[in-house]
């Protein structure tokens, strides 16, 4: 696709004095905005001080400072467009006229504010100012106007070396596909792996720097099919040249390259904001966004009787409504549910009628009862369909709690691995079939739970995961295809490894988004419990005055993403089992979900966000959380004192466990660090530690619930098992494993792939 990054980035702005920049520009990144955010405070204050008509020389004089630093700002700023320019040259002329209007705004601004050349009339102890009260502002416009187009052009520079750096990762792709032998491929992968190493990290910046969150998301969905498609494309290639004349290995790597141009198009397309396929669309894309949409037009019946017509109402709800038969008639939505949304549906349509009555009445007479009476219709309306919400949030997360698992022992995967090896086809073809219905169970419940999404970049988040199952499910199966045809071959072997991992990693992330859907609808998202427990500035740490706190750069936070990604995994395991208790005044609860609190803030640290905003933060939090895990293990003892003489050594023994890991995570955080390298170890070492007391955490917390009911003679009740669970593969058990592979588009793993290209050579 031909894309001109001119269109990408522009600027909109104005202020409260009315100062705004040319129309026809918008900002959307962060770094535009921050830019220009202090000289629109500075500006402002200067607007500000012309409406009063007197000042004292102190206030001059203070104006004065002000305007001259505005124009020493805008001089060094300048100084960089010129810089700029000049390495540019298809964008030096529009480049400097914009450098020379806003230098010269940045003088005029000087000149205007200089008090020896204000006229000063005779008065008092004030003088006037401003004699010129339109030149100030109009030289502001102007100030704003040109920094905000030579920050837009500098934009274009950024959006330009994404494009180039595209275009160099497509040509190179399109060499892969073109090689005959090993070691041609083996050098030009390692371009490839370099190439994509420089787009992630452009891409990276660029996904950090948007304001939009739902561009946010898509970008960040796109970088993660890059990065999980380039060792994708590594196996799939090799296996092609192995066995060149194999069919399933051609449809598995055509496959990958196919997936990963779309996610290089879309990259382009969310940089240069082109719009080839139309993303606004005027029916809301969920039950959510229909919902909230519809609450608000009836809510506004209170304000307005006249602002739209009842067919516009009735419409709006006919459009949900027709959303809700996704639940009703799915195959996976319990007969409880399908019941309860359909009466729902059936009472919102007699609610809306109702109200369309007592509406056009209030119209007609406008009477005090009747304005009561629509009151009361509304009310009505609105539990309704907050009702209608509520159900269908229950039915698709009830669904994706039980399918994520009951798919949590990955039995298909290793079935197709074993008769794979085996060279069996028969059986291999019979694990493909029940990897296809496993395929469709999940990308339903990624299509009802986008429905329940509650934002729009978890919506976006959802339609990447339907097209991850929907996508890897037959490049898993012609993965094993080829693997049964050649049982002997080691990458054939290594090739549906990776696809299976990739499946694996899938189905980790949907338990994390789906505790962030649930997060959404109880009104927790971005306000998880955070454990205030920081040092305050001048209390309680007198022992740390002399440590300088360390911020970790974007490279470190980079290499420790995926620990924190893992810990948010953890974190969402623990609150999900502490659910699961009757009494949540238990003090096994209680320190369970303060150690948890502990563990979502240091993931936020890894992210750069939260409270805990340098290294000793981190520290000191490692600390606490260690302290709460000690707490814990003593209420295990108490715990086991109450147990049977049989049950009693394994509680002990797990207690054991974590006072040992606790006291190693305490002296860990306790440890001094002096220098970068050293500290980002500390870091590294106290987040992992925290994961693996986690880990121990989420096998505690079901075996003390079980013990605790056991005691008080409770037997619980078991849900019948849902009709999809009929035909599970009994080929044994496996405990869930806390290995997570939820990860970004990462540099570290791309950078591994291409210095451990070596071992192509010996496959």
């Amino acid at each position: 696709m031909a894309t001109s990054p001119c269109s990408s980035s522009g600027v909109s702005s104005s202020s409260s004095s009315g100062l705004g920049a040319d129309a026809g520009l918008e900002i959307r990144t962060r770094s535009v905005e921050q830019t220009l955010v202090p000289l629109v405070s500075q500006i402002t204050t200067l607007i500000n001080h012309k409406d009063k008509p007197k000042r004292s020389d102190k206030t001059l004089q203070a104006i004065q400072r002000v305007g001259q630093a505005v124009n020493l700002a805008v001089g060094r700023f300048v100084t960089v467009g010129e810089a700029i320019a000049n390495e540019n040259h298809e964008l030096k002329e529009e480049m400097s006229v914009a450098c020379i209007e806003a230098r010269r705004a940045g003088e005029t601004i000087a000149q205007l504010t200089d008090v020896a050349s204000l006229d000063h009339p005779e008065s008092d102890s004030h003088i006037t100012i401003f004699t010129d009260k339109t030149g100030v502002v109009k030289a502001a416009r102007l100030l704003l106007s040109s920094v905000t187009k030579v920050l837009v052009l500098a934009d274009r520079i950024v959006i330009k070396q994404i494009i180039t750096s595209r275009n160099k990762v497509l040509a190179t792709m399109e060499q892969l596909e073109k090689v005959s032998s090993f070691q041609e491929f083996v050098q030009i992968f390692s371009q490839f792996g370099n190439e994509m190493v420089e787009f992630a990290h452009l891409t990276g910046d660029r996904q950090n720097d948007l304001k939009d969150e739902k561009k946010k998301a898509r970008m960040a969905a796109s970088r993660a099919v890059l990065e999980k498609c380039t060792m994708m494309l590594l196996t799939a290639s090799k296996t092609c040249l192995r066995h060149p004349d194999c069919e399933s290995a051609r449809i598995n790597k055509d496959g990958v390259f196919h997936r990963m141009r779309l996610a290089l198009e879309q990259v382009i397309e969310i940089v240069t904001d082109s719009r080839p396929n139309g993303e606004n669309e005027m029916a809301p894309i969920s039950i959510y966004s229909g919902i909230k949409e519809f609450k608000n037009k009836v809510e506004g019946l209170r304000e307005n009787l006249y602002f739209l017509s009842k067919e516009n109402l009735s419409t709006m709800l006919e459009v949900i409504l027709e959303h809700t038969e996704d639940f009703t008639d799915s195959a996976y939505t319990s007969h409880e549910h399908r019941e309860h949304i359909l009466e729902l549906s059936k009472q919102a349509k007699m609610e809306l009628e109702q109200l369309v009555s007592v509406w056009m009445q209030a119209q007609n007479q406008k009477a005090k009862d009747l304005m009561e009476d629509l009151e009361v219709a509304i009310l009505k309306m609105c539990q309704c369909m907050n009702e209608l919400k509520r159900e269908v949030h229950n039915a698709a997360t009830s669904l994706a709690a039980d399918l994520l698992k009951y798919h949590t022992d990955h039995m298909v995967l290793k079935a197709l691995k074993i008769t794979g090896v085996e060279g069996n086809l028969e059986a291999v073809a019979e694990y493909t079939c029940k990897l296809s219905e496993q395929k469709e169970q999940l990308v339903e419940m990624c299509r009802l739970l986008r429905h329940v999404s509650g934002t729009e970049p978890l919506e976006i988040t959802c339609i990447h995961a339907e097209d991850t199952f929907q996508v890897t499910g037959p490049q898993i199966i012609s993965a094993a295809e080829t693997l049964a045809l050649h049982p002997s071959s080691k990458i054939a072997k290594e090739n549906l490894e990776v696809f299976c991992e990739a499946w694996e990693s899938q189905l980790s992330d949907m338990s994390l988004l789906l505790r962030e859907i649930n997060d959404v609808f109880e009104g927790r998202r971005g306000e998880k419990r955070v454990y205030l427990s920081l040092p305050r500035p001048g209390k309680h740490n007198a022992n740390l005055k002399a440590i300088k706190p360390v911020k970790l750069d974007t490279e470190e936070q980079a290499k420790i993403a995926k620990l924190g990604l893992e810990l948010h995994l953890l974190t969402s395991d623990v609150d999900s089992e502490t659910e699961k208790w009757e009494d949540q005044e238990n003090e096994i609860v209680q320190h369970g979900q303060g150690m948890s609190s502990m563990a979502y803030s240091m993931y936020l640290f890894t992210r750069g966000e939260g409270l805990l905003k340098t290294t000793q933060d981190l520290f000191h939090q490692a600390e606490i959380f260690a302290t709460e895990g000690t707490k814990l293990a003593s209420a295990l003892h108490a715990l086991s004192d109450q147990v049977r003489d049989d049950d009693k050594p394994l509680l002990l023994l797990e207690a054991e466990k974590l006072i040992s890991m606790c006291k190693q995570l305490q002296a860990t955080a306790k440890a001094s660090a002096q220098g970068k390298s050293a500290t980002f170890t500390k870091v590294d070492a106290c987040i992992l530690k925290t994961r693996n007391v986690m880990t121990l955490l989420c096998q505690l917390l079901p075996l003390c619930c079980k013990l605790q009911r056991k005691n008080k003679a409770g037997n619980g009740c078991l849900k019948p098992a849902p009709p999809w669970k009929e035909d599970r593969i009994r080929t044994g058990t496996n405990a869930r494993t806390p290995e997570r592979r939820a990860e970004t588009f990462g540099i570290k793993s791309l950078e591994n792939h291409v210095t451990n290209m070596t071992f192509l050579e010996s496959k």
